[in-house]
C-alpha cells in the first residue's frame, strides 16, 4: 500500500511539473510574442524621443473671425519615436506654455516606456502638473498614432471598428479677411464653396453688427440654396441679449446651429441659459480641456451640440469619453477641428466611431468633420497624400494608427524662427 502511495505521489508530482512546463509554454504572453514575431510586429517598445516642432506660415492677408484677424498659422507638431525606428505624429497648440509642459514634464515621464501601455501612460500623463488638456492631447495623438502603427490597426480598428467609412464635410470658411467686405466676398465665397462639392459650411459672424451680420448671410443662403447646410460662429463677439436677437433670426433662415456666439470666459457662462432662451441649437465646448470640465456643461446642458477638440481637450479617449456622456444626455458631439492633417485625420477617425446622433422616421444626423478650407501648409504641405473631397465626403483613412504619412522635411521647413 505505501508503494502504491509513493508511485501515486510521484505520478502526480511528475503530471503538475509536466503540466506547468505545457502551461509555460503557452502562456497568453508568450502566444502573444510568439504571435507578433510572425507577423513582424513588436511585443514590446521603449520610447527613445520625444520632439516638439513648433511651425509658423505667413499669410498674405490677416483673416480670421470677428474677434480678432492675424496674419500667420502656428501649429505644435509633435513625434515620439521608439527603439523599433517606429514613431507616431501628434498636433496640438503653443497656447499657455504647451510645448515646455511638453518637454520638461511629459517628455521625461514618456522615455524609455513602453508606448503599448496606453493606459498607464494615461494616467501617467493626467497624474501630474494639473492635467493640461493641450499638453496630454498632444502627445496622447502621437501616441495613438505610433500604437497604431505598431498593431497594424488603425485608431478606430483599434476601438473596435468604425460604423462608418467617408465623413460628412462642412467647409470652416467665410472668415473676415482685412480689406474685404463680406457682403462682397462671402456670398460668392460659399457658392464657389457649395460647386466644389460641400454639403455644409460655416460663417463666421458677429463683426459688423446685427443689421449687417443678417444681410450678408441672407445673400449666402440665396447664392447656396435651400439644400446646403449652413452654420455660423459668432466666436464669443455677441452680448448675451445680441445673441438671443441674432439666433431668432437665423432660425427663420433655418441654420443648422449657432456656435459660441457669447465668449467662452469664464468657463462658459451663461451658455445653459441662452441654450434654454433658443429654438436653434446653440453649439460650443472647443476650449473644453478634459471629461471633467465637460461633464458640467453635458449635465446643466450648456450645449444642445457639444464640440470637444482632439487636439485641446486630452486626446481621443478623452473625446470618445466626452461623446458616451453626451448621447446619455441626447446631446449631440460634433468635434471641433480647425488646425492641420493631423487633427483633420483624428477627427476622421473619431467621426467614424461616433453614433448617428438621433435615429427615427426622418433619419438622422450623423457626424460631421469641421474642415478649415483657408491657406494652410500644414493640412496641405506635410502630407504624402492631401485630403480629398467626394460629394460633401471625406473617406476616413485606413492606414495603420492615424492612417497619413508625414513628410518630416516639409515640418522642419517651417519651423517658426
Amino acid at each position: 500500500m505505501s508503494d502504491l502511495r509513493f508511485n501515486r505521489r510521484e505520478w502526480l508530482r511528475s503530471s503538475l511539473m509536466g503540466t506547468c512546463g505545457v502551461l509555460a509554454a503557452w502562456s497568453p504572453s508568450r502566444l502573444l510574442a510568439e504571435a507578433d514575431a510572425a507577423r513582424g510586429k513588436p511585443s514590446a517598445l521603449t520610447i527613445t524621443k520625444v520632439e516638439t516642432f513648433p511651425v509658423e506660415h505667413k499669410l498674405p492677408r490677416a483673416m480670421g473671425p470677428s474677434i480678432e484677424q492675424g496674419d500667420k498659422r502656428h501649429s505644435l507638431i509633435v513625434k515620439i519615436s521608439t527603439d523599433s525606428g517606429l514613431f507616431g505624429w501628434g498636433e496640438t497648440v503653443d497656447v499657455g506654455g504647451t510645448r515646455g509642459i511638453i518637454e520638461d514634464h511629459l517628455k521625461p515621464i514618456l522615455l524609455g516606456k513602453n508606448p503599448l501601455e496606453h493606459r498607464k501612460l494615461w494616467r501617467l500623463l493626467w497624474g501630474p502638473y494639473f492635467g493640461d488638456g493641450r499638453a496630454v492631447a498632444g502627445c496622447d495623438m502621437a501616441l495613438h498614432d505610433l500604437r497604431g502603427k505598431a498593431l497594424g490597426l488603425s485608431v478606430a480598428d483599434m476601438y473596435g471598428g468604425r460604423q462608418r467609412d467617408k465623413v460628412l464635410v462642412y467647409a470652416a470658411a467665410m472668415n473676415y479677411v482685412v480689406g474685404e467686405r463680406p457682403e462682397e466676398r462671402h456670398p460668392a465665397e460659399a457658392a464657389e464653396l457649395a460647386k466644389q462639392g460641400y454639403r455644409a459650411m460655416k460663417i463666421r459672424t458677429g463683426r459688423d453688427g446685427h443689421k449687417r451680420d443678417l444681410a450678408v448671410i441672407q445673400k449666402i443662403r440665396e447664392a447656396v440654396g435651400p439644400d446646403v447646410r449652413l452654420l455660423t460662429d459668432g466666436n464669443g463677439a455677441l452680448t448675451f441679449p445680441q445673441a438671443v436677437k441674432f439666433g431668432k433670426e437665423l432660425e427663420k433662415l433655418d441654420f443648422y446651429c449657432f456656435e459660441e456666439p457669447i465668449p467662452q470666459s469664464p468657463n462658459y457662462v451663461g451658455y445653459d441659459e441662452l441654450t434654454r432662451s433658443l429654438d436653434i441649437a446653440i453649439s460650443g465646448g472647443e476650449g473644453l480641456d478634459s471629461r471633467g470640465s465637460a461633464r458640467e456643461h453635458i449635465v446643466k446642458r450648456s450645449f444642445d451640440i457639444i464640440q470637444p477638440d482632439v487636439s485641446l481637450c486630452g486626446g481621443m479617449a478623452e473625446v470618445l469619453f466626452i461623446a458616451e456622456m453626451a448621447f446619455q444626455f441626447r446631446i449631440q458631439t460634433l468635434p471641433h477641428c480647425w488646425a492641420g492633417a493631423l487633427t483633420d485625420a483624428a477627427t476622421l477617425q473619431l467621426n467614424s466611431l461616433l453614433p448617428v446622433h438621433y435615429v427615427g422616421f426622418a433619419g438622422g444626423d450623423e457626424p460631421m468633420l469641421e474642415y478649415d478650407v483657408f491657406e494652410n501648409p500644414f493640412r496641405d504641405e506635410i502630407v504624402t497624400k492631401k485630403f480629398e473631397l467626394k460629394d460633401g465626403y471625406i473617406d476616413v483613412p485606413t492606414g495603420p494608427g492615424l492612417g497619413i504619412e508625414i513628410n518630416e522635411d516639409v515640418v522642419r521647413k517651417y519651423l517658426k524662427k
